[in-house]
Formats: structure tokens, C-alpha cells, sequence
């Protein structure tokens, strides 16, 4: 007796469907970095000087905090390096304090506090900044945010690994396994300053 041509096509779909799958799975697709909150000190006013150094103003160096390295590469999904977009950070001084009229106007003047770069042709960014501090209610972290022309595509902060306020911080706390390691970040020392590398994956 002979099989019907529709279920010997129906069988090799199945037996072709794991390949597809396998073939698939091969290719992959990067894993987007989690958004968090902008949360409420983004800059109303930007600084004069808003360049890669924030430990440099005026031509001044500054002296508080630990200096550190923030740097990595921008990718979309397919691993491809999203050139032409813009990373900027924001953070609060050594003492707490914000650039921000939220904050009162407390954060030192000496401390640029807001960074923008863009990103290279290879994908790649890079910071000088301080080793995040603490605040009331929070756990160190620093805000980041990826732009490219009026898009923005995330929004997020990263967080020191090890550091003891992460358990006490509800943002930290309420980021699931996976997303808490993609933004909890190891500043290790290295040279004139701790270094933390964080690679941003975005939807482009």
C-alpha cells in the first residue's frame, strides 16, 4: 500500500524541524542588556563640558573618589557594532549629590557628573569617571543611557559587584538572576585606576 504524498511531506517537516531549530540556535541572537528607570536626576541642564572625562573640568583634575574605567562596545542583537550611537552616564559626586535642582544644588562643582561619547566604528566606548557612591536609599550605581540620532534605545545603571548596599537596594533586589549579573559590574584595579567593562547589547 502506498503512502499518501501529504503525510510523507508531514513526516520529513518533522524530521527537518530539529535541524531547523538547531540551525537556529546556532545563529542566536545576543541577549538585549535590561532596561532599568531613568530615573530622577537626569540632567536638566547639561555641563559645559560633557566629553568622556569626568575627572576633568576646566582643566582641572579631580581628586576625590576612586578614579575608574567604565568602557565596552555597543552591539544590536546580531552582534553587529551600532556605530554613530551616542552613551551617556550620570552619576552622583562622592558625597551623594546630583548635578540637579532636584538634589538642592549640593553636588560639587568640581565634579563633571554627566559624560557623553560616541561610539566608535568597532563599537567600542569608554569613561574615566569615580567608583560610584551611595546615597540615601541606594546602592552605587551609575546611569547610562544609549541614543542614536533621536532614538533612544535604553535606559539602565550598573551596580558594583560585591559591594554590601546591593542587597538593602529594591532596584538591585528586584532584577532577576540573568539581569543582575548583565549589570552588576567588577571594578578591578588596573594601572591609574579600577577598571569595569560593560558590554551593552540593544535592540537597533
Amino acid at each position: 500500500m502506498s503512502i499518501p504524498r501529504r503525510l510523507l511531506l508531514g513526516a520529513a517537516a518533522a524530521l527537518a524541524a530539529p535541524a531547523v531549530w538547531r540551525s537556529s540556535l546556532a545563529q542566536g541572537t545576543l541577549r538585549p542588556t535590561p532596561a532599568q528607570t531613568e530615573g530622577p536626576f537626569y540632567p536638566v541642564e547639561f555641563p559645559a563640558d560633557t566629553d568622556g572625562d569626568l575627572l576633568v573640568l576646566s582643566g582641572r583634575r579631580y581628586g576625590r573618589g576612586q578614579a575608574a574605567w567604565l568602557e565596552g562596545t555597543v552591539t544590536d542583537t546580531a552582534g553587529r557594532a551600532v556605530a554613530g550611537a551616542a552613551v551617556e552616564i550620570w552619576q552622583c559626586d562622592p558625597d551623594g549629590h546630583y548635578h540637579h535642582p532636584g538634589d538642592g544644588g549640593r553636588a560639587d562643582p568640581a565634579f563633571q557628573g554627566f559624560g557623553r561619547v560616541m561610539v566608535g566604528a568597532d563599537g567600542g566606548y569608554r569613561f574615566r569617571t569615580l567608583r560610584p557612591a551611595p546615597y540615601s536609599g541606594r546602592t552605587p550605581h551609575i546611569h547610562l543611557k544609549v541614543r542614536l540620532g533621536a532614538r533612544e534605545l535604553l535606559p539602565t545603571q550598573v551596580y558594583v559587584q560585591g559591594d554590601a548596599g546591593n542587597a538593602r537596594d529594591v532596584l538591585w533586589q528586584r532584577l532577576r538572576g540573568e539581569d543582575r549579573a548583565a549589570l552588576t559590574l567588577a571594578f578591578e584595579a588596573g594601572g591609574d585606576a579600577l577598571r569595569a567593562r560593560f558590554p551593552i547589547v540593544v535592540r537597533a
